[in-house]
């Protein structure tokens, strides 16, 4: 062996040895993507990063990013839409018949406890806040933790109406961060009076504490909005009222001239009371995702029936909403990728048209004049007098395809063709997955155990 050869040799055998120390060395370093909680949440920056975390979170495809609109429509339409996409999860969904494994009802699950979590998180640390933030941020985390129980519970637990809603079960409420998994994370499922009732609490904070400005986050009027929803839900009228009347005199929404106007906006709108604002970096916009066609970004997956274009009078401007594409016809609403109007100020006038109609009140306006503020915004002529029935009706056409539709048949006890509102098949199953980790989770009727 030369000498050329001993030198490289010894050269080789301190470098390896040198490397070996060195991965000895930074395999001792301590994980940076791994935080602990004493510095995540340990300065007012950080607390803020949290809350507008757990924003992305609720703005998610599970959530308001599509799944909390998109899985209920397909529950609730019969004849007016047809699901042709190839993804079999949707396909479930719109047959009636969700297996307990479902990833599409499943994400809507762990994606909503993700959001209630982070939330929880956040209202560990408020003490670390400043004193003129504190209550805001407060206010904001528990709106985002009592608007997940709620769409949680709605869609897992049978509609409040069915049956005896302080025994049905709905599902787990969770009021504490949770940072390992132990006994203690199995949380039974509350029963549905339960649940609603914690939402209540948590949005009625937000509701006082709120700003009544919060640029693209939520404000005081949206959880008023998000109240007037849940009241509706439970039959409570006089509540719902004036909770839509807050939203609708409040002087910061109008409605748009046009329907059309409402959507496909990069932005809010005058009429939009809370928006997703969405971009391709952060959250999600499934409604553009399946209900467009490839040329608006889409993947043309639900066809809108000619049975449902047949329940719009002549000349209504909400029948022009339409368009072909794909070989079929498209709702116009969800053309564009950027924004989601999760609630707008059209619903509000409905919702307090109902609400006053049920009752016999007139809080903020007589049910007429709400009703035909929408019907003359749709280029209707306006209505003598109305029904809860007419009442019903502009309720279905001004907010298709918006989400609404399944817990509008629930409350009022209708069907989906011939299945009626009670039926097991309208409510989503325990995911599997949960049932395997959580033993004191029960699954709901007509799927197993």
């Amino acid at each position: 062996m030369n000498y050329k050869t001993k030198i490289l040799q010894l050269t080789a055998t301190l470098l390896l040895g040198i490397f070996m120390i060195s991965c000895d060395s930074m395999l001792d370093v301590d994980p940076q993507q791994s935080i602990g909680d004493d510095v995540a949440l340990s300065t007012p920056g950080n607390v803020q990063a949290a809350l507008v975390g757990a924003y992305s979170s609720h703005r998610t495809n599970s959530q308001y990013g599509g799944r909390y609109m998109l899985l209920p429509d397909l529950l609730a339409y019969d004849e007016d839409i047809t699901w042709t996409g190839t993804f079999f999860q949707p396909r479930e969904v719109f047959d009636k018949e969700i297996s307990r494994d479902n990833s599409f009802t499943q994400s809507v699950w762990t994606g909503s406890y993700n959001t209630i979590n982070r939330a929880n998180n956040v209202l560990t640390a408020l003490d670390v806040l400043d004193a003129q933030d504190r209550v805001r941020v407060e206010a904001e985390a528990r709106f985002l933790r009592g608007a997940a129980h709620f769409e949680m519970v709605r869609v897992f637990g049978k509609a409040y109406n069915d049956g005896d809603p302080s025994q049905n079960p709905g599902v787990p409420i969770i009021t504490s961060a949770t940072r390992g998994i132990d006994a203690d994370s199995e949380v039974p499922r509350s029963n549905v009076a339960q649940v609603y009732e914690q939402a209540i609490s948590d949005l009625s904070f937000a509701k006082n504490n709120l700003p009544p400005s919060n640029g693209v986050f939520a404000n005081s009027y949206v959880a008023s909005a998000m109240l007037a929803r849940i009241h509706l839900m439970r039959g409570e009228y006089e509540a719902a009222a004036a909770e839509a009347s807050r939203v609708i005199e409040s002087g910061n929404y109008n409605l748009m001239s046009t329907v059309e106007g409402v959507f496909n906006n990069d932005g809010n709108v005058s009429e939009t009371v809370y928006g997703l604002v969405v971009s391709i970096q952060d959250g999600s916009n499934e409604l553009n995702l399946y209900y467009a066609s490839s040329n608006f970004n889409g993947r043309g997956d639900i066809d809108i029936e000619d049975a449902h274009l047949a329940r719009y009078e002549d000349g209504d401007a909400r029948a022009e909403l339409f368009y072909n594409g794909g070989g079929a016809r498209r709702s116009m609403k969800w053309q564009t990728f950027t924004n989601i109007p999760a609630i707008r100020l059209a619903e509000m006038y409905l919702t307090r048209a109902e609400a006053n109609f049920r009752t016999g009140g007139s809080v903020g306006a007589a049910p007429l004049s709400d009703v035909n503020a929408i019907r003359e915004r749709a280029e209707l002529a306006p209505l003598d007098d109305v029904s809860l029935a007419s009442i019903l009706n502009e309720r279905e056409l001004e907010l298709a395809f918006e989400g609404h539709r399944l817990h509008d048949i629930k409350r009022t006890e209708g069907s989906v063709g011939d299945i009626p509102f009670n039926a097991n098949r309208l409510v989503y199953p325990v995911p599997q997955r949960e049932l395997e980790v959580n033993p004191n989770l029960v699954q709901n009727p007509g799927y197993g155990q």
